[in-house]
Formats: structure tokens, C-alpha cells, sequence
């Protein structure tokens, strides 16, 4: 049976409802099954096609948010675990760069004393090889001094004498 139709029988069956002669607060008769009837028809079709769809559609957003909110909580905790770890990391280097700095610093201070002193003794050395040289020159010339002063000596007195010394 169509829905016009079934219309139309149930306005007929209003149309031909005994009337009671007093003024009724509450006039109960065959139609109360009639839009009980259709009361209950539209409550499975609404149920059927409008609130199971909605009901499902609103607990599927539901658990979608709340998956979402518990991945974005479980990302949030990864993401920090993650940072932490990094920050361990980078921690762990600074400290690994700083010991290694320390050792190369150390090392290369090592190597300038060492350097250094090698020097100082190359240095020592070229001074007292110089000091040596200059007294042997010193001597030498002194040496050449006294002859040429004697020689000088020598020819001044004969002059003065005017006859050579013996």
C-alpha cells in the first residue's frame, strides 16, 4: 500500500468518526490505533534511515577524534623521547669534542715545548759556536795587535833614535 493511499483511508476513517454530543476532553476512538500505527511507522523509518545512520556516523567521528587525539598524543610523546635522545646525543658529542679538543690542545702544547726547547738548544748552541769563533778571532787579532805594536814600537824608537835597535 502507497503512502497516498494510506492517507486517504485514514482521513476517510476521521471523516466518519461518531461525534459525541457533549464537549470530550479526550475523545478516544479507532484513529488513536490509526497514528499509533503511523506513529510507529515513522519511528522504524526514522530509526532505520535517520538515527542509525546518524548514530553510526557520530560514534565513527567520535573514535576517529579519539584515535587522532591518541596518535597525536603517542607522536607528541615520540617526538619528545626523540629530542631527548638528541639532546643526549648532542650532549654526549660536546662533551666527546671538548675531551678531544683538550687532548689536541694538550698535545699541541707538548709538541711547542718541545719545539721550543730543540730551539733554544739549536740557538745555544749557534751562540756558543758564534762566542767561540769571535775569542778565536779576538785572539788572533789581538795577536796580530801586539806584533804590529811591537813592529810599530820598534820603527817609532828607531826613528826617534835614528839608528836600528839591535
Amino acid at each position: 500500500m502507497s503512502l497516498p493511499s494510506l492517507l486517504t483511508v485514514v482521513a476517510e476513517a476521521g471523516a466518519h468518526a461518531p461525534q459525541a454530543p457533549d464537549q470530550q476532553l479526550f475523545d478516544l476512538d479507532h484513529t488513536v490505533f490509526v497514528m499509533l500505527g503511523l506513529f510507529l511507522l515513522a519511528l522504524a523509518l526514522l530509526s532505520k534511515w535517520l538515527w542509525t545512520p546518524y548514530l553510526r556516523v557520530r560514534d565513527q567521528r567520535v573514535a576517529r577524534t579519539e584515535g587522532d587525539r591518541e596518535q597525536a598524543a603517542r607522536l607528541e610523546a615520540e617526538a619528545s623521547a626523540r629530542l631527548t635522545r638528541v639532546a643526549a646525543q648532542l650532549a654526549e658529542a660536546r662533551r666527546t669534542g671538548a675531551a678531544e679538543r683538550a687532548r689536541a690542545r694538550a698535545e699541541a702544547q707538548a709538541r711547542e715545548q718541545t719545539i721550543l726547547a730543540e730551539a733554544q738548544a739549536a740557538a745555544q748552541r749557534a751562540l756558543a759556536e758564534a762566542r767561540g769563533r769571535l775569542d778565536s778571532a779576538f785572539t788572533a787579532e789581538r795577536a796580530k795587535l801586539d806584533q804590529r805594536a811591537a813592529a810599530l814600537g820598534r820603527e817609532i824608537t828607531e826613528k826617534v833614535l835614528g839608528r836600528r835597535l839591535a
